[in-house]
This record gives C-alpha cells, sequence and structure tokens, in this order.
C-alpha cells in the first residue's frame, strides 16, 4: 500500500503576512503630529480607519507620532479614545487568523461623529 499526500499548493499561503500596507506615506502625511490636537477632543478628524475583518474591533486615527504610535478613537469592548501602535496592528490576527486592514474607503469624519455612530448601532446612543 502507498501512502498519498495530497499538497494543495493554496494552503501554503501564510495569511500572518500582511496584505496591504497599513499607513502608507500619503496617508501618514496627512495625520496631524501626536499631540497637536489635545485641544480639539472629540472634534479632531480621523484621517485612516483601520479593522479586523474577522472581529469586531476598529481603530480610528486621528494623529500620529511618524513612526510608530497612534491617537484616535478604539472601538472594542469599549468604544474610547486612546494610543496604539502600528507595529502591534500589524501582528494581530482575528479569530479566523486574518490581519487588520486598512479601510480604504474610509471617509474623514471627527472623532466624535465616529463615537456617536458605534454608540448608536450598540444602542447606547
Amino acid at each position: 500500500m502507498i501512502d498519498v499526500i495530497w499538497v494543495d499548493d493554496r494552503a501554503k499561503k501564510d495569511i500572518r503576512r500582511p496584505t496591504q500596507e497599513l499607513l502608507p506615506p500619503e496617508i501618514a502625511e496627512k495625520l496631524p503630529s501626536l499631540y497637536s490636537g489635545e485641544k480639539l477632543g472629540l472634534n479632531a478628524v480621523a484621517q485612516v480607519k483601520f479593522f479586523t475583518p474577522d472581529g469586531a474591533w476598529t481603530w480610528y486615527a486621528s494623529e500620529y507620532d511618524g513612526e510608530d504610535i497612534c491617537f484616535g478613537l478604539v472601538v472594542g469592548f469599549e468604544i474610547e479614545l486612546g494610543y496604539f501602535s502600528m507595529a502591534e496592528l500589524k501582528e494581530v490576527r482575528g479569530a479566523l487568523g486574518l490581519p487588520i486592514e486598512r479601510d480604504r474607503f474610509f471617509t474623514p469624519q471627527t472623532l466624535g461623529e465616529l463615537q456617536a455612530k458605534h454608540l448608536h448601532e450598540r444602542g447606547a446612543g
């Protein structure tokens, strides 16, 4: 008897590898420097949206330090303003092992508008 092992080339794809550049230079340039919008609060504008395609987390960036750290609205277990690391987003995987993606069709909105939208979706606003 001969054992046959079937190899499917599609299975060789490493889904841990990001499929798109999360923060390309043309978008990074639109983000104000970190702490520059402190007085704006929820009136600061999110320029980019990141999300888990196989989960319920979303990150909106309104400021960027030019290297790694962003500030903006984080929607996960809670809806809150906070800091997040681009390096960490590149490593995070959702329930199915899919990488974080950037919403290519996102239209900039204020953090307040986004917060209200997500609160409304949860029946809290």
